[in-house]
């Protein structure tokens, strides 16, 4: 079966690639580089959060009843990333880079522990639970790794 941890994770490590990139066009002042970096990279996260809230998540407090367990941690913690990554593509689009690194440094951090507890706690509980439901799992994974837009 399809593993939750292996390819959620891995696509944490895509969408931080990516970011990267979008890190680096802003710290060269590059600002149609950075907007188009940091654009991929929205869509990856979003469609990576997507993937997780619309199909794993549901799956996993199906299988457990809890709604108000980690998975609801994760989706506050997804909201506060995506405004956050609204605010950075503002910063950028008005030239405003210094602002626009400090941010995504701030948002860099907030990923970084997010996608911590994931990879620890949450993944493998849904890998443990959905163990029965592996038609989820490969739904949830064909929404992630989209090529066209990590290049």
């Amino acid at each position: 079966m399809a593993s939750v941890i292996e390819h959620f994770a891995a696509d944490h490590r895509a969408c931080d690639d990516v970011f990267a990139r979008a890190e680096q066009a802003i710290a060269q002042r590059a600002q149609r580089q950075a907007a188009d970096a940091f654009a991929r990279f929205h869509l990856l996260l979003d469609a990576h959060f997507r993937a997780e809230e619309d199909v794993i998540f549901p799956a996993f407090e199906a299988a457990t009843g809890m709604s108000a367990g980690p998975s609801a941690v994760m989706r506050s913690e997804h909201g506060e990333m995506l405004a956050l990554c609204e605010d950075v593509r503002r910063l950028i689009a008005a030239g405003e880079f210094d602002e626009a690194a400090s941010l995504a440094d701030t948002l860099f951090s907030i990923m970084q522990a997010h996608n911590m507890k994931e990879e620890q706690i949450l993944y493998p509980m849904c890998d443990q639970v959905l163990s029965a439901h592996p038609q989820v799992v490969a739904d949830a994974i064909a929404r992630l790794g989209m090529p066209e837009i990590a290049q």
